[in-house]
């Protein structure tokens, strides 16, 4: 996991839990002066509501959404949470027996992906945009990859692994980063909402576990492997080199 915070450490709070709309609780990411980086303290807060959630019977399905411009601008890289936590989180939410589906409208960069391809359901405005940042630091998407690869399409993974360009909403869709993407995000989703309002909470846990079965072995089979692949990386040389460089505004040394 990587990302792209550059402000400091301090946290607000990050998670709402707002009254029922109809059996579904909307937990939004609310630490928009640190573009609602991943840090220890946000992936602990959004753990505990989730496993909130998932205890309270009146809760049909969970809206996972933020404030300010930015969904997620990845890993907070002066508080990142242990690699551990992190991938815990998103098998929390891939394994939660209530569907969770992810409400963007902004920008959503590197570990903040991981979020979005962890969600059963996942909206964007048209506008929005997302970017695998992490080769331009001298990374790599590992961890996030345990949500994402099972779902992506493989050539439009390859592609944006590789180059860390940017791309928008409609190509999220197309890729299988996103269900959908519209111009106004609550419209599209209200018949969606309504759906899984008229599920049975029995009929919508086995369906999740239907959909969600091959997700969960390749976090079974390969999240060691992966945090060990990730802790290498940032304890590399070039990975030092690539967060001075970000956090200083400069190219780093590689670039040509």
């Amino acid at each position: 996991m990587a990302g792209t915070s550059t402000t400091g450490t301090k946290e607000q709070r990050m998670t709402v839990v707002n009254a029922h709309d109809r059996g579904v609780t909307t937990l939004t990411l609310d630490a928009p002066a640190n573009r609602n980086a991943l840090s220890s303290a946000l992936v602990g807060e959004l753990a505990g509501a989730l496993t909130e959630c998932a205890g309270d019977p009146s809760v049909r399905a969970v809206v996972l959404t933020h404030t300010g411009s930015t969904f997620s601008a990845g890993a907070d890289l002066k508080a990142p949470p242990s690699p551990y936590a992190f991938v815990a989180l998103l098998r929390q939410i891939v394994a939660l027996p209530k569907p969770v589906v992810a409400r963007i409208s902004g920008h959503v960069r590197a570990g903040g992906l991981g979020l979005v391809g962890a969600c059963d359901i996942a909206a964007a405005t048209t506008d929005s945009d997302f970017a695998f940042t992490e080769v331009r630091i001298g990374v790599a998407p590992a961890v996030i990859s345990l949500p994402l690869l099972p779902r992506m399409e493989p050539r439009a993974a390859e592609r944006y692994y590789l180059t860390g360009e940017r791309f928008g909403a409609a190509e999220a869709a197309r890729s299988g980063l996103l269900t959908l993407a519209a111009d106004d995000v609550d419209d599209a989703l209200a018949p969606l909402l309504d759906g899984l309002r008229r599920a049975s909470p029995q009929g919508l846990a086995a369906s999740k576990q239907l959909v969600t079965a091959r997700v969960l072995e390749t976090f079974d089979r390969d999240a060691e492997d992966l945090v060990q692949r990730s802790a290498s990386l940032f304890a590399s040389a070039e990975a030092r080199e690539g967060m001075t460089a970000f956090l200083e505004r400069r190219d780093p040394a590689w670039a040509l």
